[in-house]
């Protein structure tokens, strides 16, 4: 089998073609003011936290994205491991900067990680995952694909602002992995990483000084998510690879290993976490996962999630779950302030949240179960708050096997059950 570090690499868009830009010294490259913008806006909103490396030895991370959306876009890459079949909230601020970079006219690639999820990522957990078999992996990996493209479509379809946007694309590395052989692969890349740097990364460290410590499998993780970001370099041209905070240290084994063998550069951006009340990362391992399959957390839930955050985190929370412009939110914070117990702008998140994840019929279920808790739904004159409610002849169904169903202050409906 060929060994799998190719030395040639196909540069530009999706269909393979030269992207001269790269070719061309740095003094005759045409800078577009609105790309600055670009980053320095998702900065202003907390959505980017971190670049990687700070400068570059040939160009700068703003002026890769100075260059023109138009005659020369990027490609940005995030990757979701499949150790779920379905993506929870915590996922979603990693998702919201890909989309405002395929806004801006990038092109962005969500990566399914069907490979690694086998091994499971050793980043910001006390203790290793639990072995998940190879036929559950790949369900899950199937479900996260069509999960991605799901939200892909919904914020083609709902969201549009009038610009030309870059495209959606989402890949599964195990395309790759599976035709390797362990020998091969190890031969080809394991000589260009150095133990060293391997085992001062943060996530390496508190594992080994745990008192489970840490396995091979795991230890590898880091070497599968570096040749994942080359992958992706030499077939798609992508240049940054975005994630969140506790993905840095993988993040800088991608660019150690791409720049030892191009000599190119290639940067990373991450996204804060999310955390709960407590402080605790949201997601499955902490158990407070809030999923984005109506299947497990219905849209009602995932509504009701955000519609109950607290007075100091919302403003946040709208700049970072949502596309509103910065100068609306400041808007609905001003009429917070003078009404609070409207609770304007975690309605308004709730609403843009769930209208992305569930479309807008998905949202529409969710305020119409939303009537019944805050009150507004009435059976016989008996005040429902509870959408999971049981109906009960002689109380909700009366004996001759009507009810009547009063919703707001003026809608009224005589039901005439015909199963009782």
């Amino acid at each position: 089998m060929a060994a799998p570090i190719l030395r040639s690499f196909s540069w530009g868009r999706w269909s393979g073609t030269l992207n001269l830009s790269v070719l061309l010294p740095l003094g005759l490259r045409k800078a577009h003011s609105g790309a600055q913008g670009l980053l320095a806006a998702q900065k202003a909103r907390g959505l980017f936290k971190d670049f990687f490396p700070e400068t570059g030895t040939k160009i700068e991370l703003p002026e890769l994205f100075d260059r023109g959306t138009a005659s020369f876009p990027q490609t940005i890459y995030c990757g979701f491991d499949p150790t779920a079949d379905s993506l929870h909230v915590g996922h979603l601020l990693a998702l919201l900067g890909l989309f405002h970079l395929q806004r801006a006219g990038h092109n962005v690639i969500a990566l399914v990680g069907g490979a690694t999820a086998r091994l499971g990522d050793p980043s910001g957990r006390t203790k290793e995952r639990e072995a998940l078999e190879t036929e559950r992996v790949r369900a899950n990996a199937r479900a996260l694909r069509l999960g991605l493209e799901a939200l892909a479509a919904n914020h083609q379809q709902l969201f549009t602002d009038g610009r030309s946007w870059g495209s959606f694309t989402v890949l599964d590395n195990s395309a790759w992995y599976q035709k390797q052989r362990l020998v091969d692969f190890l031969a080809a890349v394991g000589g260009h990483f150095r133990m060293g740097t391997l085992l001062s990364r943060q996530s390496v460290q508190l594992r080994l000084k745990s008192p489970e410590g840490m396995s091979l499998a795991e230890f590898f993780y880091q070497v599968l998510q570096a040749y994942d970001f080359y992958y992706l370099f030499q077939r798609y041209g992508c240049r940054v690879q975005l994630g969140g905070s506790d993905q840095l240290g993988n993040i800088m084994s991608g660019y150690e290993f791409i720049n030892k063998l191009t000599g190119e550069d290639v940067f990373g951006i991450t996204v804060p976490l999310i955390t709960s009340t407590t402080g605790a990362k949201l997601g499955k391992s902490a158990g407070n996962a809030v999923w984005l399959n109506r299947d497990k957390t219905s849209p009602f839930e995932l509504y009701q999630f955000f519609v109950r955050q607290p007075d100091d985190s919302v403003e946040r929370y709208l700049k970072l779950f949502t596309f509103l412009p910065l100068p609306e939110i400041d808007h609905i914070m001003q009429l917070h302030v003078k009404e609070p117990e409207r609770r304007g702008p975690q309605k308004r998140l709730a609403a843009e949240v769930t209208k992305l994840v569930h479309g807008r019929e998905g949202l529409d279920s969710a305020k119409r179960y939303r009537m019944i808790t805050e009150g507004g739904v009435s059976i016989n004159h008996q005040q429902v708050t509870n959408p999971e409610s049981v109906l009960i002849v002689g109380q909700h169904i009366l004996k001759n096997g009507l009810s009547l169903l009063k919703i707001g202050k003026r809608n009224f409906y005589i039901i005439k059950w015909l199963q009782l």
